[in-house]
């Protein structure tokens, strides 16, 4: 308020030179001693009073100084003012506001000293305040209060810098005891605006510093309870009375002064206390705040415990939360890359599995069994405590939600679980308390894991285990085995359950006796054992392998045959008899006969050293084989067995050969596993197979255009002589190598087959035929005549079906080579006709003696042509001498037949009716033939009718005849296919 204005109102003459020098006097040049000097001056007690309201100084002291003469200057009006009051204190009984504000109107100037009095006290308690603040707050010298920043001297003459830029205000602190102090001092004013001061409070605040200002709750009266307040005037000021406050203001003493006393917009806050529910929802939605801003977990559960320990309800639940996930956060383990920021939201909407997880997720097995205690354990007290809270108890809740996370580790987690729930500890310390759920959970986590290398893990699981001393009977053990074998049957795969999981085989377990469960732990020690064995050896099987197949002997058979078989074939190859020797132990040992059976248990000792040795050949190493069968008296083979083994072997080899060359490859290991027993004429036989495919393969047959023939393609042909065949066709040259040719149809398994050499003979005859080679043919034809000759006088008077087989071959040979045109060798021709007559059956001999008879008449022309040209023209009769060319046996026979047969007149031969016949014939000859003579044999019996047709009109041309020589070359194109049965027409 101007000075001026107090002196307009209440201008006194008094000394102009005191006035004008405090007015003259500003803010910076007042000092204690003048403010004092200059005020004392003056008498008029309200211009002082309003000169020093009037002063708002920075200099504490001199603003002190201020005050004092303005309280002291106004202190005899409110004297004056208390004297009208009685001495227990102003009350409605004793006086009223209509006594004073008479007295105020009539004494203007005590009226405005206790006015000025009020302010000037006020002003001296909010000092006094300030000056205990200052005191609490950090000392901060200017310049200091931001952290240095280094700048790169090549940037201080930046031109991007900003040139007017707001100056770097010092940064805030959050002093709460300044805080403190005000609401100390002045709680009562502060208090309806309490949660305005909160909410502007940091969210990353600790609530610890400022507690003071969290609302409480009464516990009797469930309303928040007020905050005290000292003041620093135990006892207000008369002229800080209501009553006197009021009678002041309705005196109007003080027109003309500015009345409004600091004064400030107030927001709109609750004034009046909360109840209990109120401030529940106030602290649950001030916890989200704040985890929603900073997602300290620690600061929200200090502010819940405060407000807990406040008697606020509804926050217990909340609590147990915030601490659960706040040894989430900060507790338990984190891994180097653990960058998750959990909320409270997220914790709520996790299950309790998932929780546990959380915890630990970087646990190690080390660290696990403290972990699950320090971390777990409490949880799962608080998930106790609640269902019993809300009346449904659960006792086994914690013992389920911990089983599962057991079942669910891997094997190495669980292995730390059951070391530390060992027997030998006691109880209170054991994570896992009772022994047979401890066993029931072994097995659970054992069958049901597919780990193929963890043995010595599942091991020490084991190993962990109780040990009970049950004496079970007889019967108690067949239905304990009966247990094991349903569980077999319950691990099995299934459309409905693809895979049996620990959880499902604990359920399985659960219902299990004591004894069932020793039982069941003695056939896990067995199983771990046969594990361990199956992959020392490279065949690792799950432990509910065992399980699956501990019936199934075709399971373990297999198994067995990859054992054999896997174990020379891995990276650790076995290269010495010692290496074998071990692992026909471990074979043996895993069918080993004992009241719990092993992974082979269901295989005979002989099948087992037969399915070793089989794979012990499979990997080639012969000599080892060789070997043991001299020295391990495991191996009590006969002489038949042996030879299965080793012949089974090869033809796995011959079978998997890319090529058929025995000296190199899979083909020279199939030849090589022959020898390893002694040589037999069955063992003979497969190595001479094994020659001819490798002799096949160097003819190069091709099965398909581009494609050569494989040993599997050979093995697999039904009817080997076609083999043959194809190398004849294949090969030009080939069929003047009779005893190659020979060898080769022995070797495939003809030998001593009189039948497929008479066959393999016509097929060269044949060939050499086609190729116009007559002499070769004939050669070849009179050693299948002999063969075929000596078959029949060895037979004599046997019904042997060789004989008609052999006779048919032969006599149809001997056929087609006598009427080829192109054979010019008459006497060798009438031969193997005369064979023919000799050797064909009766209903054919017909169409060979036509032959015959035509083949008689043209050489009897030819002949006589000759005589008539040698003797110039003088004919002489000349008798056919090809019946005298004959050996003696051959001809008695041939006339022997004839005189057994009645020819028709040779008139009638020559008609088409009788050509017709003979043609019907021979192809009646020709489908009788065992090699199924086809299209083409047909053909060609065909053309040489034609060609006799040719030779008895006189036209006998050699190869510049046109239609023999396109016959002869479509004959030698298509080789010899109709001796095998091939259908396609020339």
């Amino acid at each position: 308020m101007p000075v001026r204005s107090a002196m307009g109102a209440y201008g006194s003459p008094m000394p102009s030179s005191a006035y004008t020098r405090w007015t003259e006097l500003n803010d910076e040049q007042l000092t204690v001693n003048n403010v004092q000097v200059v005020l004392k001056a003056i008498s008029d007690d309200v211009w002082v009073s309003v000169a020093c309201t009037d002063r708002l100084l920075d200099d504490l002291s001199v603003q002190r100084a201020t005050l004092d003469i303005g309280i002291e200057r106004s202190h005899p009006a409110t004297e004056r003012v208390r004297n009208l009051l009685p001495p227990e204190g102003l009350t409605e009984e004793h006086a009223s506001s209509e006594t004073l504000i008479e007295y105020f109107k009539t004494m203007p100037a005590d009226t405005q000293l206790c006015h000025f009095r009020a302010i000037l006290l006020k002003r001296l308690d909010r000092m006094n305040t300030f000056v205990e603040i200052s005191k609490e707050l950090p000392s901060i010298p200017v310049g200091e209060d931001e952290e240095a920043v280094d700048e790169d001297p090549e940037w201080e003459d930046d031109p991007w810098a900003e040139t007017n830029a707001d100056p770097v205000h010092p940064r805030s602190a959050t002093c709460f005891s300044a805080l403190r102090i005000l609401f100390l001092r002045y709680g009562t004013y502060l208090w309806p605006y309490r949660f305005t001061i909160l909410e502007h409070i940091p969210a990353y605040a600790n609530p610890t510093d400022y507690h003071f200002l969290l609302p409480s709750c009464d516990s009797l009266t469930n309303i928040e309870r007020r905050t005290d307040s000292i003041e620093w005037r135990p006892e207000k000021d008369v002229s800080e009375l209501p009553e006197i406050q009021l009678a002041v203001q309705n005196s109007d003493a003080l027109s003309g002064f500015d009345t409004v006393l600091d004064s400030q917009p107030s927001p709109e806050v609750k004034v009046g206390p909360l109840d209990a529910e109120q401030l529940s929802e106030w602290y649950q939605k001030r916890v989200e705040h704040i985890m929603q801003v900073t997602g300290m977990v620690d600061v929200v559960l200090t502010f819940i415990q405060h407000g807990a320990s406040q008697n606020v309800p509804h926050l217990d639940e909340l609590g147990e939360d915030l601490s659960l996930l706040s040894k989430l956060v900060y507790d338990a383990p984190h891994g180097p890359e653990s960058t998750e920021d959990w909320t409270l939201t997220q914790w709520r909407a996790m299950d309790p599995p998932a929780i546990i997880r959380a915890y630990l997720k970087f646990s190690t097995p080390l660290s696990l069994p403290h972990d699950i205690t320090r971390l777990v354990m409490p949880y799962l007290f608080v998930l106790e405590s609640r269902v019993e809270r809300a009346g449904r108890p659960d006792p086994q809740l914690s013992n389920r939600l911990l089983h599962q996370y057991i079942l669910e580790a891997p094997l190495d987690m669980a292995l730390s679980v059951f070391e530390a729930s060992k027997p030998t500890l006691p109880v209170a310390q054991r994570i896992i308390k009772q022994e047979d759920d401890m066993v029931r959970l072994a097995l659970a986590c054992l069958y049901g894991s597919d780990s193929l290398r963890e043995w010595s893990t599942m091991s020490a699981i084991f190993e962990c285990l109780p040990v009970w001393e049950i004496s079970a009977d007889d019967n108690e053990e067949d239905a304990a085995d009966t247990t094991i074998t349903s569980l077999g049957a319950f691990v099995t795969p299934s459309t409905s359950r693809p895979k049996t999981t620990p959880s499902d085989l604990l359920v399985f377990f659960t219902p299990l006796p004591l004894s069932s469960l020793s039982r069941a732990l003695d056939i896990l020690d067995v199983h771990l054992e046969s594990g361990e064995i199956l992959a020392r050896w490279s065949v690792p099987a799950p432990l509910r392998w065992f399980l699956q197949s501990s019936n199934n002997i075709s399971e373990q058979r297999a198994w067995a045959n990859r054992m054999a078989r896997r174990a020379g074939g891995n990276e650790d190859e076995l290269t010495t008899q010692e290496d074998w020797e071990w692992l026909l132990e471990d074979m043996l040992k895993l069918a080993g006969e004992t009241k719990i059976k092993g992974a082979l248990g269901l295989l005979s000792r002989d099948e087992i050293v037969r399915i070793y040795f089989s794979g012990l050949l499979s990997t080639g190493k012969f000599e080892i084989a060789k070997i043991l069968l001299k020295k391990t008296t495991q191996f009590e083979f006969d002489s038949e067995t042996l030879e299965d083994i080793c012949i089974a072997c090869s033809h796995e080899f011959y079978d998997n050969a890319g090529s058929g060359n025995y000296k190199f490859g899979e083909m020279k290991l199939a030849y090589d596993c022959l020898d390893v027993p002694p040589l037999s004429d069955r063992l003979l036989k497969e190595r001479e197979f094994i020659e001819a495919t490798s002799r096949l393969s160097s003819f190069n047959i091709m099965s398909h255009p581009g494609i050569p023939i494989t040993p599997i393609e050979i093995r697999l042909t039904k009817d080997r002589l076609s083999l043959v065949s194809r190398v004849l066709s294949s090969n030009a040259d080939a069929y003047k190598h009779t005893e190659v040719i020979l060898d080769l149809v022995y070797k495939l398994g003809f030998r001593d087959d009189i039948v497929a050499e008479v066959k393999a003979l016509a097929m060269l005859a044949d060939t050499a035929l086609q190729v116009e080679d007559f002499d070769r043919a004939y050669e070849t034809s009179q050693r299948m005549i002999d063969t075929v000759l000596n078959l029949r006088a060895t037979l004599m008077g046997i019904d042997d079906p060789r004989l008609s087989e052999t006779s048919e071959v032969c006599w149809v040979a001997c056929f087609q080579l006598g009427r080829q045109p192109e054979f010019h060798d008459v006497d060798k021709k009438m031969l193997l006709l005369g064979r023919a007559i000799e050797i064909c059956p009766p209903d054919r001999l017909h169409d060979v003696l036509t032959a015959w008879r035509r083949l008689e008449r043209e050489d009897l022309e030819i002949r006589q042509e000759r005589l008539e040209t040698s003797h110039n023209g003088t004919v002489k009769s000349v008798q056919p001498k090809n019946t005298k060319s004959l050996p003696k046996t051959t001809a008695s026979s041939l006339q022997a037949r004839l005189r057994d047969f009645h020819m028709p007149s040779p008139p009638l031969l020559s008609t088409p009716d009788a050509r017709a016949l003979a043609s019907k014939t021979f192809n009646t000859v020709a489908a009788n033939f065992p090699f199924s003579v086809g299209q083409r044999g047909r053909s060609q019996f065909s053309q040489l009718s034609q060609g006799d047709e040719r030779s008895r009109s006189g036209s006998r041309r050699r190869a510049d005849g046109g239609d023999v020589q396109t016959q002869a070359s479509r004959v030698f194109s298509k080789g010899i296919g109709w001796l095998i049965g091939a259908e396609e027409d020339l």
